[in-house]
């Protein structure tokens, strides 16, 4: 195992247990006081830098294919099937997802959602983002609004 496999490795176990807060015992006290500061995203956010500062040949690769859209996507599989590329963008999407997930959890709560509409977009919010926000975007409703 090297560097890249260590930060794949930390940036997913970074975001397990507030993920897991969030799901099991979304009305807790200590849920609601380790989701309030930035501490749930800042670990991958700081893995994400690293990687890309030990490696930023990639980054640097990617940032010439913009002169030629056409190339975007080629450099983008190109840093993507390295295991540098592949580290920072696994902690890139970790970030986002647990970020999005904690706004859908946030809006749960606001917005009185039954404990299984709140599990599931939490529980997908995670792993399946985009389910995530598809059930959420259509089973969170404010209550005066019903």
């Amino acid at each position: 195992m090297d560097a890249y496999d260590y930060s794949f490795f930390l940036s997913t176990m970074w975001v397990g247990p507030f993920w897991f807060a969030m799901l099991v015992f979304p009305d807790h006290e200590m849920t609601k006081k380790v989701m309030q500061g930035p501490w749930f995203f800042l670990g991958p956010i700081l893995i994400w830098w690293a990687v890309t500062i030990a490696s930023p040949q990639g980054l640097i690769d990617l940032g010439k294919d913009f002169a030629n859209p056409a190339g975007i996507l080629d450099g983008l599989a190109a840093i993507m099937g390295s295991k540098p590329g592949a580290s920072a963008a696994w902690a890139h999407m970790v970030a986002g997802d647990i970020f999005v997930t904690h706004w859908m959890w946030k809006k749960c709560l606001e917005q009185k959602s039954p404990r299984w509409v709140a599990a599931s977009t939490v529980f997908f919010g995670v792993m399946l983002m985009p389910v995530g926000i598809a059930m959420h975007m259509a089973l969170v409703r404010n209550p005066k609004e019903n």
